[in-house]
């Protein structure tokens, strides 16, 4: 009987000792979720033999169960970081730290996580006390690479001194920039557009970084062209609202964050955040006990998702090789008008969110959703697509003037191949005599935006009317007022330019330039891009 007593817990250990062998195999061929598995059935095995020692004490035995214990949970939870299950990760990584305070492999794997999820400053803390362990004199090199990367994504993070000179001027060659989240100043607050929006905390010039964020997921392919691009782009949808969900069902914090966006039913009943909630290092608001409810979800994305190739958007790098969808949500926030003033940059999974004009303190940053470059009738029709209408002052004020049988002269007239120039003249004089001053006549402008870009880039145009009309620099001006900076104002201005050979005309152009490419790509590099053609 003696000897049955002493062959179980042997036998007890060989089991436990084959189970660990296996977890580990499983680890280094990286089948993380068999390793998951395993590892899970050794920890319970270990935690009640932890248990059974503690109620008969082995002085020996219990810092041996430990270790193993810490160890077990330290490699289950890189092997949920490799699932992109973050937050179980993470819960692994504090019960073995609670073991161990110091352990290595665990700081490293911790940090790690936290880098991945854009929370730098609690990244830093953990691979500063992994530095200190003497284990890390052989990972040294590594380690410091972790502290470097995180310092400069925390210090971006905080400043938003992004430069994307380098890379967009090399043809965006090599991998994209590594960028951090960023909240500039701006806030959300109650919109009088459309529920919430967000908006300017002080005066803001053109380019001026409102914010950077990373999306929640994308999905990106080639569209083919005729008739298999529509069942092409279901089935992107369909796998972007998998990624969506599997975030979601993967990280509480992603689901209370998508849980704050409209679904555009009851939008003055809707909470307003705070937008430091979207931070970097915001804090945890809770697990969601919340069920994952698909018909919410579903609303959500069809209300806030965003196409990288809008109107308002510009795509840098490989990204734009692809038709892309994803979802980045303080983005969504931004409301639409006919008279916008911001525009986004993508960046790999990031987006990149600048003024596109100057902005006064508490006005509403807003996208074009649609070409804010065209007439009331087109921008009508494009409005439906997006399930509302615009009611913005533009066209408030072009309802009134559609009015015109002149306006629509021009405008029918355009459709049938009407001389530009001579379109351009008739809406000059029109206005004249109808007293039409300020933004207005910029709204007029931008609707007939394609009869002036046509006379001014025509020489045979201008020899005609260009005595008649308003210089090119009094035009861009009054459209970029209303409608921000735009790559075709920018092409018509550096048009110009090219004519005249003036300095003064290719720094207005650069100053347009950072309307549509922000701050992040300094004078010198929009300089450079202007002189190539602004491709």
């Amino acid at each position: 009987m003696v000897g049955e007593e002493q062959q179980q817990p042997e036998m007890a250990e060989d089991l436990t000792q084959q189970l660990r062998s296996k977890a580990t195999e499983l680890l280094l061929r990286e089948e993380w979720k068999e390793a998951v598995l395993a590892y899970s059935q050794f920890i319970n095995i270990c935690q009640g033999q932890i248990s059974k020692t503690r109620q008969h004490p082995d002085p020996d035995n219990l810092p041996k169960l430990h270790k193993s214990l810490c160890l077990a949970l330290s490699n289950r939870a890189e092997a949920r970081s490799r699932l992109r299950e973050f937050a179980e990760a993470l819960k692994d990584c504090d019960q073995a730290l609670e073991i161990g305070s110091a352990h290595f492999k665990t700081l490293l794997c911790k940090g790690k996580i936290l880098l991945n999820l854009n929370r730098y400053s609690m990244a830093l803390d953990c691979f500063k006390i992994a530095l200190l362990d003497p284990h890390a004199s052989g990972n040294a090199e590594c380690l410091n690479g972790y502290l470097e990367k995180c310092k400069r994504l925390e210090f971006l993070s905080r400043t938003g001194a992004f430069d994307l000179s380098d890379w967009v001027v090399n043809g965006y060659r090599g991998k994209s920039p590594e960028l951090a989240e960023y909240i500039g100043p701006a806030q959300i607050r109650k919109s009088a557009i459309s529920g919430r929006g967000l908006f300017a905390t002080k005066n803001v010039d053109a380019g001026t970084l409102v914010l950077v964020t990373k999306a929640i997921a994308t999905e990106r392919g080639i569209l083919p062209s005729e008739d298999s691009g529509e069942n092409a782009q279901l089935v992107m949808w369909k796998n972007f609202i998998d990624r969506v969900t599997g975030s979601i069902t993967k990280c509480p914090r992603t689901h209370n964050l998508v849980s704050t966006l409209s679904i555009s039913e009851d939008e003055d009943g809707l909470q307003v955040p705070d937008i430091s909630l979207f931070g970097p290092e915001g804090e945890e608001t809770g697990h969601s006990n919340e069920k994952l409810d698909m018909g919410r979800i579903l609303n959500i994305l069809d209300v806030n998702s965003l196409v990288e190739d809008a109107v308002s958007a510009k795509v840098l790098g490989k990204n734009s090789d692809y038709y892309g969808v994803g979802l980045w949500i303080l983005a969504s926030f931004i409301n639409h008008s006919c008279n916008p003033n911001a525009r986004r940059l993508h960046v790999g999974d990031y987006v990149m969110v600048h003024a596109s004009r100057d902005v006064k303190a508490g006005e509403e940053f807003t996208f074009g959703y649609y070409d804010a470059l065209s007439p009331l009738g087109k921008r009508k029709e494009m409005s439906k697509t997006w399930g509302f209408q615009c009611n913005c002052k533009r066209c408030k004020f072009e309802e009134e003037m559609w009015g015109k049988q002149e306006i629509r002269e021009i405008e029918m007239g355009l459709e049938r191949g009407m001389d530009v120039g001579g379109a351009v003249y008739r809406l000059e004089e029109g206005m004249r005599r109808w007293v039409v001053r300020g933004k207005e006549k910029g709204y007029l402008r931008a609707s007939f935006w394609s009869a002036y870009s046509g006379t001014y880039c025509s020489e045979k145009s201008m020899k005609r009317w260009g005595r008649r009309i308003p210089a090119v620099d009094a035009v861009v001006d009054s459209v970029l007022e209303v409608v921000g900076s735009d790559e075709r104002l920018v092409k018509v201005q550096v048009e110009g330019s090219k004519k005249t050979n003036g300095l003064a005309d290719m720094e207005r152009s650069v100053k347009l330039g950072k309307g549509v490419y922000g701050k992040a790509v300094k004078k010198q590099a929009l300089r450079a891009l202007l002189e190539l053609g602004f491709h």
